[in-house]
């Protein structure tokens, strides 16, 4: 029972949205079809084609096929070059059988590279250039129906030339006052819940109240309130199907020997193709429902669509985002109501021409201009404008344009301006930078991206002449999967030529055997066991605090390889020794950007000392000669936290079973007892609020007192001046590596 509800409900806006189509695209077919200079009954033809032929063979549920105002300047000059509708129409037959090529041989893919930049800006574009079309029909001023409007005609006396001799030309009370009803209705039906809910959607409702006012109360009030004429929906009236017959045009076959012919049909293929994939893309975004359409299933049924219309006179057919987006506003739940469409166009195009034409065109505009306000929305263009220049440039580029010129030029624009963008970001950022400071001077690491290509040229070349003369310089291949082979003859140059040349101590690190640039170690890096010995701890201190920052900035260059284990195998590097807790979740290595090995680092929780832990630590700090040792806690520690949660609520240790807890507890109780009285640092970050900052640093320089109190190799080694012990505040949320400044704590 749930089930049949569903389907009747689905079939109940299917229906209500398919009227609202047919109401929209009705003057649309006829305005289309005046702006391409084709018969006017060949935008009607392809209308129907759109809805039932298309409809049927798409697997999108939400798009609406008909003519499509994009293509009215390639229509008319295509009409124009082969001199006759009857060959214009074997073209667009032709553009058709391309399009179910296309469609077989999957060429949908495309879609996937257009930016979505580039799809917003084309719907806010038509939202535009709807809002200024409509403008007029709702004020009753009187242009020719459905021209194709372009701002460069406006500029022409035109559309823009009637627009602003509206504020000195009587408008039509009638017309005006259905307009703006029709907009306040509108704007209502879609903020009311109970409204919403109605089974007849707003837009029809508005039509319906329009014609019942325009003829029941305007015709009485005379002809500054009747709308009539060229107000008015006007379609053909045929007075039998004979009539009809002899106005309808067909392909000239014998066309198919002019090359022209074939020029024109891959011309309309190309943009029917890429106007119905971009409006494809709009409205499976629009769809509340956010379902996906094929795209390659879509340009086979355009394909099936255009063949028929060019075999019955019609114009070429896309999907067309206005009746789409109308078709999802007005609720429209599968592709039932599109191909509905189709048959209320064939059928009231048949049987009753003349009701149709009772309709006010003000009402209509009135349902499109709200459908633009929605389509060029102020969120979507604040979100475009929040989302960055390299989004919001294409996006406005393309949206101006379509109302400066028109729809194709304006995707074609905005495509050509995301190409750019991509473009300069490859030319910018083939690569990262870094200078590490070294103990023998800087040394400038230069890392390639994954793909190197011909485009990244330029700013790799342009890096290279910016080393200084006798400088150090590393160019690491190791997370690249590919380098442009223009790219390695410039390397390959630089590397024989232009270094030695300049006294430059080039390094290779990473690349592939066949690129034929071996690697080559030209610099001694500061981890290498023969530096070892020379490194102060003020020199560690500097590397610490220059990796965090890369750290913290997610420019790292310590990455782990096997090559780097088994260096850390073969050569003993460390040169700092790292007491941490062992809950901090991120382990020293990345925290300061170090190789395997770099560090001697032991773990335990709460950074609590006893006899193990010292023994570890003496065997970094002696065994291994490290010049510092640095007992570093962190923000989040659950041992502190625990024991100030027991020492609140007065409990005493929970550890009865556990004598390794309770005398973790008890260590951390001193500095909780002692912390009142520790003085904050001047030039340290803010005062905490908490309790658990002063006792965590507290317990960092409480931790270092026992250390030197309980080994003597240490206190020693720290007494002669060959090592320093240090405090470090890891801060969990920031990644911020707080380094105290009570570093050698000998004296205190």
């Amino acid at each position: 029972m749930s089930r049949q509800t569903t389907l009747a409900d689905s079939l109940r806006r299917d229906l209500t949205a398919s009227l609202v189509i047919f109401l929209v695209a009705l003057p649309l077919c006829l305005g289309i079809a005046l702006a391409s200079n084709a018969p006017l009954i060949s935008g009607l033809i392809s209308g129907i084609i759109g809805g039932i032929v298309v409809g049927t063979l798409s697997h999108s549920q939400t798009s609406v096929s008909g003519p499509a105002a994009g293509l009215t300047a390639v229509v008319s000059t295509q009409i124009a070059l082969l001199g006759s509708f009857e060959s214009f129409l074997m073209a667009v037959a032709l553009a058709g059988l391309i399009q179910v090529i296309a469609g077989l041989l999957r060429a949908g893919f495309v879609s996937m590279f257009i930016p979505s930049g580039v799809v917003k800006g084309m719907l806010t574009g038509i939202g535009l250039l709807l809002i200024l079309k409509q403008f007029p029909y709702l004020v009753g001023y009187d242009i020719p129906l459905g021209k194709n409007i372009s701002f460069t005609e406006l500029m022409n006396q035109n559309i823009f030339h009637d627009l602003v001799s509206l504020a000195v030309v009587p408008w039509h009370a009638g017309a005006m006052t259905i307009g703006i009803f029709s907009i306040i209705l509108l704007l209502i039906w879609d903020r009311i819940q109970l409204l919403k809910g109605f089974p007849i959607p707003g837009p029809l409702i508005v039509v319906a109240v329009a014609v019942a006012i325009n003829q029941l109360i305007f015709v009485r009030l005379g002809p500054a309130w009747h709308i009539r004429g060229a107000g008015m929906v006007q379609v053909p009236v045929f007075s039998s199907l004979e009539a009809l017959d002899q106005i309808m045009l067909f392909p000239d076959f014998s066309t198919l020997a002019d090359s022209k012919v074939y020029v024109a049909a891959i011309t309309i293929a190309i943009v029917a193709s890429l106007e119905t994939l971009l409006n494809l893309e709009a409205v499976d975004r629009l769809d509340p429902r956010q379902r996906h359409s094929p795209r390659s299933r879509e340009l086979f049924a355009q394909g099936c669509g255009n063949i028929t219309a060019g075999l019955l006179g019609g114009l070429p057919v896309t999907s067309v985002i206005v009746r789409s987006s109308l078709n999802i506003n007005s609720g429209g739940q599968t592709k039932f109501s599109a191909i509905m469409n189709g048959f209320l166009l064939l059928g009231c195009f048949l049987l009753i021409p003349q009701f149709l034409n009772l309709i006010p065109l003000a009402c209509l505009a009135g349902i499109l201009l709200v459908t633009g306000c929605k389509l060029a929305s102020p969120n979507l263009i604040r979100q475009m404008y929040q989302a960055g220049r390299y989004q919001f440039i294409p996006y406005s580029f393309t949206a101006v344009t379509i109302v400066v010129a028109d729809i194709l030029t304006g995707i074609l624009t905005g495509l050509a301006t995301s190409v750019s963008f991509i473009l300069y970001s490859n030319m910018r950022s083939p690569l990262h930078r870094i200078l590490e400071k070294h103990v023998g001077g800087e040394i400038m690491r230069i890392e390639l991206a994954s793909q190197v290509s011909f485009f990244n040229r330029a700013a790799i070349e342009r890096a290279l002449l910016e080393i200084p003369q006798g400088g150090y310089v590393v160019i690491d291949a190791r997370k690249t999967d590919y380098i442009d082979p223009d790219v390695l003859t410039m390397l390959s140059e630089f590397q024989n030529i232009t270094a030695p040349a300049r006294g430059i101590h080039l390094s290779l690190r990473g690349f592939r055997k066949s690129y034929d640039l071996i690697d080559e170690i030209q610099t001694i890096d500061y981890t290498a066991g023969e530096l070892q010995g020379q490194l102060t701890p003020d020199d560690v201190i500097i590397l610490l605090r220059e990796g965090n920052k890369r750290f913290r900035s997610g420019i790292l260059t310590r990455g782990e390889s096997i090559q780097d284990i088994q260096d850390s195998l073969n050569i003993s590097n460390a040169f700092v020794t790292i007491l941490s807790c062992s809950d901090c979740y991120m382990n020293v290595e990345s925290i300061f950007d170090l190789r395997p090995g770099n560090a001697c680092s032991v773990q335990v929780s709460g950074n609590v000392i006893d006899p193990e832990v010292v023994t570890n630590l003496e065997y970094g700090c002696i065994i291994a000669n490290t010049s510092l040792l640095l007992v570093m806690g962190h923000t989040h520690c659950r041992a502190i936290r625990s024991s100030l949660d027991q020492r609140s609520i007065g409990s005493g240790n929970q550890g009865d079973d556990s004598t390794h807890l309770d005398d973790v507890f008890n260590q951390l109780t001193e500095s909780i007892n002692d912390a009142s009285s520790f003085p904050p640092e001047a030039n340290s970050l803010p005062a905490r609020p908490d309790m658990s900052y002063s006792v965590n640093r507290h317990h960092i320089l409480y931790s270092i007192e026992l250390i030197l109190n309980s080994s003597e190799p240490i206190r020693n080694r720290v007494q002669e001046g060959t090592l320093r012990v240090a405090g470090a505040l890891y801060h969990d949320d920031s990644g911020y590596v707080e380094l105290f400044d009570e570093y050698n704590t000998a004296g205190q």
